[in-house]
């Protein structure tokens, strides 16, 4: 099973994600649900770069794609522009993980944690 976390701060924004496991929907190497999980966590990640600005190495993040585990926590310090592009990233890969939930119920669990 792929156990999501999002972690969101006091002030209701998402400061943090973790992706572990795997769904056992298939094989590997032919898993859809964990080859769609895996696509929304790392496209989040870039997406934090590319789109809401954020440098590489401000992003306090882990990957270990044997184990099928991301790790990623933006900064804190983020102005409110920024703050509010990689908020809408965040809320965006939240969505994504709810509707593969949707369409493949059994596979993925979403929980919610503080930062």
């Amino acid at each position: 099973m792929i156990k999501v976390i999002i972690y969101e701060t006091n002030n209701n924004h998402i400061g943090r994600y973790t992706i572990s496991g795997h769904s056992g929907y298939d094989i590997k190497g032919q898993d859809i649900i964990c080859a769609a999980v895996s696509v929304l966590g790392q496209n989040t990640l870039n997406s934090l770069v590319e789109v809401c600005g954020i440098k590489e190495d401000e992003i306090d993040y882990f990957i270990d794609e044997e184990k099928g585990f991301l790790d990623a926590r933006v900064p804190r310090d983020l102005d409110e522009g920024t703050r509010m592009k990689a908020e809408t990233v965040l809320r965006t890969l939240e969505l994504g993980i709810k509707s593969i939930m949707e369409s493949y119920p059994g596979y993925i669990t979403l929980k919610y944690g503080e930062v």
